[in-house]
């Protein structure tokens, strides 16, 4: 079966682990500059989002913390106006929100996200540092590996500078959108997957340690994070074990002896950490498949792989080594990271809608075999050379956050008019009121005040085509009054938002409109009450 302790010959030492932190609150402290940067640039005209890439999910983010400050335990997304029984799910953000009151009160959640990024992100980088000392003995190598597994990336950064993408690519490469295909993104702006990598990494040695009580509490803990990786982390182990069990058994066959024992307590410690790390899991695939909200936000939550040939460019480089070290005998020490990326494809492409997110942190598996590949074929520093290839993406991405830090537009910043009026909507509703406004508006508003929109987010807006028309038509003049009353009744609306986007989707004079009652102004955001 899979081996019970470290192969590695040089387990890390104190002086190694202080390397891993320091390296860890090093690459933590260059990603939170650029979003200093954004504060810094903010003034009389903008106020910033606190997001410099991937800002509508962002939002959505603080949002979420924003429904936890204004008292719910759980989960309702603000970015419908349709009913929901509330499940339990994205507590971690929640529970941050409860920390916060007003004034001020988006500037705390943001910071308060930052803080969290933070620190999953140094747990993130820890966890990979511990994962890589388990399989590569040599200290300086895993050291290297350290940095490729949490900087780097692929080789799409050559499409970037020299060129498009070839045809029926998609236009951005893969380590510039896809957080759970390497890693940096997630330090870079998602805690609860840099979180969720940190326990995934963890619970693994510890059931490699003989722990199964530690990994499944581990992973318990992950459901709250990321749901997800949960049984993604059950299919990599069983199927690490499975083929550990297929060469014990070819061994036997051979003339050597079966460990029907060994065999059969793994299998029962697999079953132990499966169990307790099941409840929250098996939870979340009932909640969404039983409740109608959910279901509906599932069938448009779609984030499919790219094409083959784009995790190649992503790849490509690291898979070099790692074939290398698969094809010259490989040790069963490594077994785990090898399966693993064997069921890369598998996962990547399975018949589900949120196949991209499949592969989470198979990125350092690969990593780990490249560095024991690399070590038969070339010395440290020319392998150094060589991967360093892999590093330019994140500095891009790095680059290009600064660049939107110091350059405030939409929608990493909001005009300070429209962030006001949101502000002065938290005084003037509920918790809970809706809103209707544009999809624009709609995004960014639940995270500056306790309120529901009527549309605003991609997979959580529920019915979501089929609102954007009936939302532009009531900012349309021709449309109908009966029309628009009926949208607003329909949907208990108790605000409308009429601001430069709402005017792009069309010309009516909402000040004309009878059933609307002026509230509140800022500059040309304009918020009116519905009449009851």
């Amino acid at each position: 079966m899979l081996p019970a302790v470290s192969p590695s010959s040089g387990s890390p030492d104190r002086a190694e682990r202080t390397f891993a932190l320091h390296f860890a609150l090093v690459v933590m402290t260059l990603t939170t500059l650029p979003y200093l940067l954004g504060f810094a640039s903010q003034g009389q005209g903008w106020r910033f989002s606190g997001f410099l890439f991937g800002v509508e999910d962002g939002n959505s983010y603080i949002a979420k913390m924003l429904c936890g400050a204004a008292g719910a335990w759980l989960f309702r997304t603000p970015y419908t106006a349709y009913p929901q029984h509330g499940t339990l799910a994205y507590l971690p953000y929640l529970l941050l929100g409860k920390l916060t009151a007003p004034p001020g009160w988006h500037e705390q959640l943001v910071a308060l996200y930052h803080l969290y990024r933070f620190a999953a992100g140094v747990l993130a980088i820890l966890a990979t540092h511990d994962f890589l000392a388990y399989f590569v003995p040599q200290r300086e190598w895993r050291r290297w590996g350290l940095v490729l597994a949490v900087l780097g990336g692929g080789l799409g950064w050559l499409v970037v500078l020299f060129g498009g993408p070839a045809p029926g690519w998609q236009n951005v490469p893969l380590e510039f959108y896809s957080p759970e295909s390497f890693g940096f993104l997630a330090l870079y702006g998602l805690p609860h997957l840099a979180a969720a990598r940190a326990l995934l990494l963890w619970g693994l040695l510890a059931f490699l340690e003989k722990r199964p009580r530690r990994a499944g509490a581990l992973w318990l803990l992950m459901g709250f994070f990321q749901p997800l990786t949960v049984p993604v982390a059950w299919g990599v182990l069983g199927a690490a074990l499975a083929a550990g069990f297929l060469l014990d058994f070819r061994r036997a066959r051979q003339g050597g002896r079966f460990p029907r024992r060994e065999t059969q307590a793994v299998w029962r410690r697999f079953a132990l950490t499966v169990g307790l790390s099941s409840p929250l899991a098996l939870y979340t695939a009932w909640a969404f498949g039983h409740d109608p909200f959910l279901r509906a936000w599932a069938m448009q939550n779609v984030i499919a792989s790219p094409p083959p040939l784009q995790y190649l460019l992503a790849y490509g480089l690291m898979l070099a080594f790692a074939l290398t070290y698969a094809l010259h005998r490989p040790q069963r020490a490594a077994l785990l990271p090898g399966v693993w990326l064997l069921l890369f494809p598998l996962l990547a492409y399975a018949p589900y809608n949120l196949q991209r997110r499949m592969p989470e942190g198979v990125w350092v598996a690969l990593v780990t075999l490249a560095l024991l590949g690399g070590q038969r074929l070339l010395s440290l520093p020319r392998f150094r050379l060589l991967t360093a290839l892999a590093l330019p993406s994140t500095f891009l991405l790095l680059a290009g956050g600064a660049l939107s830090a110091v350059r405030p537009a939409p929608p990493v910043f909001l005009p300070a008019q429209q962030a006001a009026l949101y502000e002065d909507l938290q005084g003037l509703s509920r918790p809970g009121d809706v809103v209707l406004s544009s999809f624009a508006s709609g995004n960014a508003l639940p995270a500056w005040a306790p309120v529901h929109v009527v549309i605003g987010h991609g997979p959580e807006s529920a019915r979501l085509e089929a609102l954007r028309p009936r939302v532009a038509a009531f900012y349309a003049a021709e449309t109908p009054d009966a029309e628009r009353r009926a949208l607003l009744e329909e949907l208990g609306v108790r605000w409308v938002l009429w601001g430069p986007q709402e005017r792009a989707l069309g010309d009516a004079d909402l000040y004309r409109m009878p059933y609307l009652r002026p509230a509140a102004a800022r500059g040309p955001y304009v918020l009116f009450q519905a009449a009851p």
